[in-house]
């Protein structure tokens, strides 16, 4: 055996810390990442809460979605803004008038 044994428990509440690291880093709500996959947003607080673990397809969209690899994505001992980075689409607001914001 290589390494040492991480019971699946323990795996899905890492993964889920990390992937709600990666997405509050990047100013994303779980509305906005779960519209992004196509996922509801209650499957992404399941993911982040350790309760539920995404599918190899699912898992294959968010890495792709971020611009990381899979294995990235299961780095818990990097921080999450140590990769490059790729900003997620973000829903236009208009701008206040008198804000001087365009």
């Amino acid at each position: 055996m290589i390494g040492k044994m991480i019971h699946v428990s323990t795996l899905k509440k890492q993964f889920g810390e990390r992937l709600r690291s990666i997405r509050l880093q990047r100013r994303v709500t779980q509305d906005e990442f779960a519209e992004f996959l196509g996922v509801s947003s209650d499957f992404i607080s399941n993911i982040e809460r350790g309760i539920n673990a995404p599918s190899f397809d699912v898992l294959e969209a968010i890495a792709a979605r971020l611009g990381m690899t899979v294995s990235d994505l299961f780095n818990f001992s990097e921080e999450p803004g140590t990769r490059r980075r790729v900003k997620l689409p973000r829903r236009r607001r208009t701008a206040e008038k008198g804000s001087g914001r365009r």
